[in-house]
């Protein structure tokens, strides 16, 4: 069985990860899962990051899921995808969406590449909201 969307596939299989709490999920690589993945990296949200790009036929991204030390509970309470591919969703640099007043963050695939909504604004890109993260 094909994937139709890769992205909403990367986002199920750490949900997916997280629920069972496991430390590691592995996730086919592309280019824009990268990106996603070194975002989530620089906003605190994941351990750390691999990129096997010998393994399978794309390669593999390894991530090292997050946890809080006390509660146990995963650092990322939600992931979605905004834009799916039946219904893209594009906005312009001044109306990205906020998420939770500024608290998670809105992941922009722009014509300067993929970056988070802040960032967007700054550079006043807008482009298609992939997903959200808090």
């Amino acid at each position: 069985m094909a994937v139709t969307d890769p992205i909403a596939d990367y986002l199920t299989r750490i949900r997916n990860a997280q629920q069972v709490g496991h430390r590691v999920v592995e996730i086919p690589a592309s280019k824009m899962k990268s990106s996603i993945t070194e975002i989530l990296y620089d906003q605190g949200y994941i351990l750390k990051y691999k990129v096997d790009p010998s393994a399978g036929k794309q390669g593999i991204i390894s991530i090292a899921l997050k946890y809080d030390p006390i509660t146990k509970e995963p650092v990322i309470r939600k992931l979605g995808r905004i834009s799916k591919p039946g219904l893209r969703k594009y906005s312009p640099a001044d109306e990205i969406p906020r998420i939770i007043n500024g608290l998670g963050i809105a992941i922009v695939s722009t014509s300067r590449g993929i970056m988070t909504g802040k960032a967007a604004e700054k550079a006043n890109v807008g482009g298609e909201v992939v997903c959200y993260v808090y």
